[in-house]
């Protein structure tokens, strides 16, 4: 019977990087991902332990970007581009948070889709 040995993996070294924060009125999604697109770490305000509206919260906020920096140390990233989405709360406190928790952020942008006169309304209500 042969021993197989498995190969050490080899963590990438990454140092520019994009933040994705998605700040909703029911909750808060950050995602760490390198300059492709592809995610390093994840974090929300339900993972962290947050429950009904504490997890919009611009407090649920910050402890959700330190969960999620924490995943990244390994990468070493040292600057991102965040990309935010969305009218919660958490916006501007998941911002300061990852430039206190040690990233330089290079550029914010602000990616919330907006409808050009999309779905047809409803109907007016007669009584």
């Amino acid at each position: 019977m042969k021993k197989v040995r498995s190969r050490k993996k080899v963590k990438k070294i990454i140092k520019k990087g994009q933040a994705h924060i998605q700040s909703t009125y029911n909750n808060t999604i950050i995602t760490i991902t390198d300059q492709q697109g592809n995610a390093l770490s994840w974090s929300s305000a339900g993972l962290s332990g947050f429950k009904g509206a504490k997890k919009a919260t611009p407090y649920a906020a910050g402890i959700i970007v330190r969960n999620a920096v924490e995943k990244v140390k390994d990468y070493s990233i040292s600057e991102v581009e965040v990309f935010v989405r969305g009218v919660g709360a958490g916006r501007e406190a998941a911002i300061r948070a990852l430039h206190s928790n040690g990233l330089a952020v290079s550029s914010i942008k602000d990616v919330t889709p907006i409808p050009h006169n999309g779905c047809r309304s409803k109907k007016i209500r007669r009584v």
